[in-house]
């Protein structure tokens, strides 16, 4: 008779066997990781099934395959992407709808496989802890519209779970766009996407989400079509404009500062992008702001900053409830520990050969030195005698991880983020390197108290930002990693990701790091989107944010001390950043955070060796 672990293994592989057959793809590559299923291109990754399996646990997990398998068979990714709308909220729908369609082709074809599908949403609702929720901006409309195309779809009702976001959204779709969404559920073929698309755009045209009626436009998504909550409305001058937006002079502000005035406090450089919207307004920013297509050109302000939080990651979880994710956490290191740890000890052997091989000799204090036993024998009094260990100028470094936690980062990419800034904090510790670990969100989808403020207020025109911040500390520079190791499985929180706001974070983080005493400085941005607040926008034009996003990174890079570099998931961080790098799987992102900062060191290394050389 089979153990459980035995069980568990032939389920396994029974779920890799079914995820192929059901794709109908000739060569499919299935593997086990994350907390949903996922597909790019001819490749599926589904959750490992729980370490107990009853009933209820096999068929969520064969659900998770399910979904992927029929991904893989009726959705082309190019298909979607070429017709894909503009805007967040119309992509997310868009995306949405299309899931939808594919899972009710299996779940009408086949029963069981509907029953699967239906147990693995009912999970999915249950653990975003939609079933305790009735703000109406709870959950994403994306969320509803799919339910409410699958119950017209297949006649099966909507999970229990998400009863409370049904009741709070489901009369307010259908009056106004109940209309198209049963066109939708009437279309002659589920096969054919690109008419399923063109009826679906009719919908998300009704809910008045789709800011373009071209759908053939080049959308910045993920090839494989996911939902991005970050990216920015498209904007046909963008690309054209561009090139003037890197080469823009100086940040507002600078006037005759010099090199040395980098240090600015963050009040300080908070100042330096409040100009009036007058004549006097500074050309070098009207330069910029004139490049974004209906931006209202206001210098950036929140609209207040009352209700921001800074908190730590203990502050926001309950210690029983950071443990569970912990361990959460911990059984996703069970995939990936071994890749990212090796690449993590590819890098402390480049920082530990560059270190204890410096020594002074000839000294009168320090440390004895073995090579001079015998002159001490002879005269006991004998100085210079010792010798001492050189400071190096990589351990006098310190690196901050600003790690976006928006909406869009949920599952895979929060939790390789979470995993790699663990075993990176590891590793940079025990080559004596300080490690600050940090994340921004917001405390509210679409606008929180601060919105409601500006309501009360009577909607005055050019607000500036109309969410609440939420910036999380991880893990501070001065903090060993045993202290905060718990903390770092706040990420896996399905209720902290929001919004991201990415000017200000990178304003909060670089100010914490202008107060280290360390010589180097380095922030590392890991995004998977540019900054996205639907509120926001909508009050001062759909560039707002993107362009303090841009106006905050020229004025680090130009004017401050310290290292910047970013690494985009699937989202095109270049047009941002001078040092940037673009990935498209998650998977590759412990390789890139490892390979930036080993040429970050080797780079200081060069310089260091040609100083020596100079002085020599």
């Amino acid at each position: 008779m089979m153990n459980k672990e035995q069980i568990r293994d032939a389920f396994k592989r029974a779920l890799l066997s079914t995820t192929r057959a059901l794709s109908a793809q000739k060569e499919v590559d299935v593997a086990f990781g994350g907390d949903r299923a996922a597909v790019q291109g001819k490749s599926a990754r589904i959750p490992l099934p729980a370490r107990v399996l009853d009933e209820a646990s096999a068929a969520i997990a064969r659900g998770e395959s399910d979904a992927a398998a029929l991904r893989l068979a009726h959705h082309d990714a190019i298909e979607h992407q070429r017709l894909m709308p503009s805007g967040a909220d119309a992509r997310a729908v868009f995306t949405a709808l299309e899931n939808a369609r594919c899972e009710a082709i299996g779940a009408r074809a086949l029963k069981g496989v509907g029953d699967n599908l239906a147990a693995s949403l009912e999970k999915m609702f249950a653990d975003k802890g939609y079933d305790r929720l009735n703000a109406k901006d709870a959950a994403p409309m994306a969320e509803v519209a799919a339910l409410m195309l699958r119950e017209r779809l297949t006649g099966r009702p909507a999970p229990k779970s998400a009863a409370s976001i049904m009741e709070e959204w489901q009369a307010e779709l259908e009056t106004r766009a109940g209309t198209s969404l049963d066109a939708l559920a009437e279309a002659a073929s589920l096969d054919d996407q690109a008419a399923f698309a063109a009826l679906a755009r009719d919908f998300i045209r009704d809910l008045e989400l789709d800011d373009n009626d071209q759908g053939d436009q080049d959308s910045p998504d993920d090839s494989d079509g996911e939902q991005d909550q970050d990216q920015p409305e498209n904007n046909s001058e963008e690309d054209d404009d561009e090139t003037g937006a890197d080469e823009m002079p100086e940040d507002p502000g600078s006037g005759d500062t010099s090199e040395g005035d980098a240090d600015l406090s963050e009040q300080e450089l908070d100042t330096s992008f409040e100009e009036d919207d007058g004549a006097a307004e500074n050309a070098k920013v009207s330069s910029l702001r004139t490049q974004f297509e209906g931006d209202t050109g206001a210098a950036y302000k929140p609209y207040t900053t009352q209700f921001d939080e800074i908190a730590e990651a203990e502050d926001l979880c309950d210690a029983e409830e950071l443990q569970r994710l912990r361990r959460s956490l911990d059984r996703q290191l069970e995939n990936l520990h071994t890749v990212v740890a090796r690449l993590a000890n590819k890098l402390q052997r480049k920082l530990m050969a560059q270190q204890n091989r410096s020594w002074a000799f000839d000294l009168d204090e320090g440390v004895l030195d073995a090579a001079r036993l015998a002159r001490v024998v002879v005269d006991p009094m004998q100085p210079l005698s010792y010798k001492m260990e050189q400071e190096q100028d990589f351990r006098d470094t310190v690196v901050t991880l600003l790690i976006d936690n928006s909406g869009s980062m949920r599952g895979r990419p929060i939790t390789i983020a979470a995993i790699c800034a663990d075993i990176l904090a590891r590793t940079l510790e025990r080559c004596g390197v300080k490690v600050e670990i940090l994340g921004f969100t917001t405390c509210a989808w679409k606008g929180g108290k601060s919105r409601e403020k500006w309501v009360d207020d009577g909607r005055p025109a050019k607000p500036g930002r109309l969410n609440d911040l939420r910036h999380v500390i991880y893990k501070s520079a001065d903090a060993p990693w045993r202290r905060a190791r718990s903390s770092l499985g706040l990420m896996m929180k399905e209720g902290l990701l929001k919004e991201n706001i990415d000017g200000e974070a990178l304003m909060w983080a670089h100010s914490r790091l202008l107060g280290r005493p360390e010589a180097r400085r380095i922030m590392m941005v890991i995004s998977d989107g540019a900054p996205v607040d639907d509120t926001t926008s909508s009050a001062n034009g759909g560039a707002y944010l993107e362009r303090h996003l841009r106006e905050v990174i020229h004025y680090i890079e130009t004017r401050s001390s310290i290292e910047l570099l970013a690494i985009g998931i699937g989202h095109d961080v270049t047009r941002y950043y001078n040092r940037a790098l673009t990935i498209v799987d998650v998977d590759q992102l412990g390789g890139a955070i490892i390979d930036q900062l080993a040429e970050l060191f080797d780079e200081e290394a060069q310089r260091r060796t040609k100083r020596r050389g100079r002085a020599a």
